[in-house]
């Protein structure tokens, strides 16, 4: 059983991944990664390259979901819903239940 890794979208504050990787999860910003201002397909294609889940208040990730687009799975939070440490506890919680294997083209909703 794989653990989920995590890729937070360019418009989550940093501390999300800072805080995930003080937990010992896996997690990468968008800026780390190379991709800021890159597109949301991009962002997706990269994070499926890399096996990582995306980590997003962004709807546009839920249309491309929808559109067919494939990805390593995707955990959207509602714009503004939750703190810093609620989406940690959230992603924290999600990587205890669920694997990897089992995010791929998965939505959670957090």
């Amino acid at each position: 059983m794989a653990r989920i890794r995590f890729q937070t979208d360019e418009h989550l504050d940093n501390a999300v991944a800072h805080q995930l990787r003080v937990r010992s999860l896996d997690a990468f910003t968008t800026h780390e990664a190379g991709l800021r201002a890159a597109s949301d397909p991009a962002h997706l294609a990269a994070a499926l390259a890399g096996g990582r889940v995306m980590v997003t208040e962004d709807d546009d990730y839920l249309r491309l979901h929808a559109a067919g687009v494939a990805h390593a799975g995707i955990v959207y939070f509602p714009p503004e819903s939750r703190t810093i440490g609620q989406m940690v506890a959230k992603l924290e919680e999600l990587a205890e239940e669920v694997d990897a294997e089992a995010m791929i083209g998965r939505v959670q909703y957090r």
